[in-house]
């Protein structure tokens, strides 16, 4: 590997690995000292999973013609010195393809048969079925049999215009369709509606997939690529073609499907070796390069620094001859350049994020913990040493007033106990506003007022009864969040100011992002609904099949919403039940040990010894915990010194 993306990614597989390493320390600890519970494991267990089997995604979207197949082998199959998927002209991919590696089957293609839109399933669901896809095995050894299986991808079928439109494939009334349209009355539609490709390249398993979407038709029959594909991907690349500039059909697929949805959209102005003539100048050639450049990001209102000009063929056929001189005139140099720049540490960041907040906070809380119990067993250590030459009186007078220490704390500890009955019940009127069982409830109310109208109208108003039922769930999730919130706060108080525990403040129950994303799908169906295309011809089964995709989503929503709440409600109490427990422990450990100097002075020394060994493996556990946090964190080395300071 040598491109500079692929060394961004496998910089990010390292880093990947090494948080890995971190969560299986942590794991360890926890199981060394006896503290992980069954749930704490799953959790544990789960993250790992999702770790392993993240992927950075990058969606190639374009209309047909556009080089974009083509692009896909150039940036990442060059080393198969020729085109791994099929993009010669009018032999391209008909259908979605996904392309990713996992390492628990062998080499793959996995195709799922167009029949499969007569049914209302999604495809995250089917993809659930393996039985409903056609499978080939890739042969690694045979780069033939290899094309030749990858071949399938541009298989198209006839049917009559009956069983397209059944299929939501066709429309009389829809002149963006003329084309499938053949003269004999038959309707050319793809043989597949999705395919996945399972392939070991080294980028693919260092964590990248791939989205190859085909042009406007598919992108506007199949409502789950705009709705959660595309959408899902870290970076859109999306293509034009340099001799034919912004088309009609470019600008639809800009407007409806990527400009809206896409998190980080880079323009390709492909083909580029079009504009080569040998008869200007190379400083003329790029003049004119230059041109077209500014005026795409014109019309497509993006900045410049964001349409990148480039050959994808002249690149391709660089790295298969190893000519340098023509991939630096290729421009592909510039795309990788901001892939590896960009793209994938802007994953990295937010994967970061997202690990520091499931599992940051448990290890902090962990170190927290360990850390005071090394400052209590220092002061227990010059509390005994304080002792030496005292009588026995002395000793019973300390021990007398440990006892009343502890009678109060068990009286703070009852009054606490009460509270946290009322945080439980809380806490589970919280969640089970966020149980399926309640959002299947609201989905129904949707459809039902529909009314079998499968229509944008009608679509419309079940979006505004979504809508408006999600909001309602989400004020009473804020509500309890408040109150909850709210005695965790008053708890921490209570035990700084009565026995001097630290005092926090329980984090926060943001859940923000889920309702913006519930308002954002309902901005889409406006979108959809507002299309002259869909208004005109009402689509039903594209309507149906919206609604449905929608449900998916939602539903998605509502159970990730629903993890966040869980842990949200375990960071909030669990700090603070870690503390009493450990204070607990520690006023019981001092009354024991000076009890028993109590009756033996000669207990002393002994007593000592046990601290000092307590104290070195405490130390030790700050120590690797401090390391693990900042193996989570940035890597500032501020940030472990503020989490030492705030301990």
């Amino acid at each position: 590997m040598n491109t500079l993306v692929e060394r961004q990614i496998a910089h990010y597989q390292r880093w990947r690995e090494d948080i890995l390493a971190a969560i299986d320390a942590y794991q360890a600890w926890l199981e060394a000292r006896g503290e992980v519970d069954a749930e704490q494991s799953l959790r544990l267990y789960d993250l790992i999973e999702s770790l392993r089997h993240d992927h950075i995604t990058l969606a190639f979207v374009a209309e047909f013609s556009r080089g974009k197949t083509e692009l896909i082998n150039a940036l990442f199959f060059a080393d198969f010195k020729q085109r791994l998927l099929p993009s010669d002209a009018g032999r391209t991919t008909m259908c979605p393809t996904e392309i990713f590696y996992d390492p628990s089957e062998p080499p793959y293609l996995r195709l799922l048969p167009i029949e499969t839109r007569y049914r209302e399933e999604t495809i995250r669901q089917l993809k659930k079925k393996p039985v409903e896809w056609v499978q080939s095995r890739l042969d690694l050894d045979s780069p033939q049999q290899m094309v030749e299986v990858l071949q399938t991808l541009t298989e198209t079928k006839r049917v009559s215009q009956v069983e397209a439109r059944t299929m939501g494939l066709w429309d009389d009334q829809d002149p963006m369709q003329a084309d499938m349209l053949r003269d004999s009355g038959w309707v050319e539609i793809p043989k597949w509606r999705h395919a996945l490709i399972n392939y070991p390249h080294p980028l693919l398993k260092s964590g990248l997939a791939i989205l190859d979407t085909p042009g406007l038709n598919a992108l506007g029959s199949e409502p789950e690529l705009t709705l959660s594909m595309i959408p899902g991907a870290h970076a859109v690349l999306f293509l034009l073609a340099t001799d034919t500039g912004v088309t009609r059909s470019d600008m639809e697929i800009w407007q409806k499907h990527v400009q809206p949805h896409a998190a980080h959209s880079i323009v390709i102005l492909n083909k580029v070796d079009t504009l080569w003539d040998e008869l200007k100048s190379w400083e003329k050639v790029q003049a004119s390069i230059e041109r077209q450049r500014q005026a795409t990001a014109l019309q497509l209102g993006v900045s410049p620094a964001n349409v990148l000009a480039l050959s994808a063929q002249k690149a391709l056929l660089a790295k298969i001859r190893g000519d340098e001189a023509l991939l630096l005139q290729s421009g592909i140099g510039a795309l990788e350049t901001m892939l590896a720049r960009e793209v994938i540490p802007l994953r990295q960041e937010i994967l970061r994020k997202a690990v520091t907040r499931e599992i940051g906070a448990l290890v902090l809380a962990s170190y927290k913990s360990v850390y005071q119990q090394l400052c209590a067993v220092r002061h227990e250590q010059k509390e005994l040493a304080s002792l030496s030459g005292k009588n026995k009186e002395v000793i019973q007078k300390m021990l007398n007033r440990l006892h009343e220490d502890k009678l109060t704390y068990e009286e703070t500890i009852r009054a606490f106990n009460v509270t946290r009955t009322v945080i439980t019940q809380q806490g589970r009127i919280l969640l089970n506003n966020l149980s399926l069982e309640r959002l299947d409830g609201i989905l129904q109310k949707a459809h039902d007022s529909i009314k079998g109208s499968w229509t944008t109208a009608g679509l419309t108003r079940g979006m505004q009864s979504l809508i408006r039922h999600t909001a309602q769930q989400f004020q009473h999730i804020h509500k309890h969040g408040r109150q909850i919130k709210g005695l965790v706060d008053s708890a921490y108080v209570r035990f700084h100011v009565q026995h001097g525990l630290e005092r926090r403040e329980a984090p926060v129950l943001d859940l923000d992002a889920y309702q913006a994303a519930f308002q954002e799908l309902g901005r889409r169906t406006e979108a959809f609904c507002r299309d002259p295309i869909n208004i005109l011809t009402e689509k039903h089964f594209l309507v149906r099949r919206f609604f449905l995709n929608i449900a998916a989503e939602a539903r998605a929503l509502f159970e990730r919403a629903r993890q966040e709440s869980e842990a949200w409600l375990r960071n909030a109490l669990g700090p603070l039940t870690s503390q009493i427990t450990d204070y607990k422990i520690a006023i019981e450990r001092r009354i024991e040990n000076i009890r028993k100097i109590h009756d033996n002075i000669d207990n002393l020394q002994e007593r000592l010894e046990e601290l000092a060994a307590m104290e070195t493996r405490l130390a030790r556990d700050v120590a690797l915990l401090g390391g693990i946090l900042r193996r989570l964190q940035p890597p500032a080395a501020s940030n472990i010194q503020r989490q030492r300071d705030a301990a």
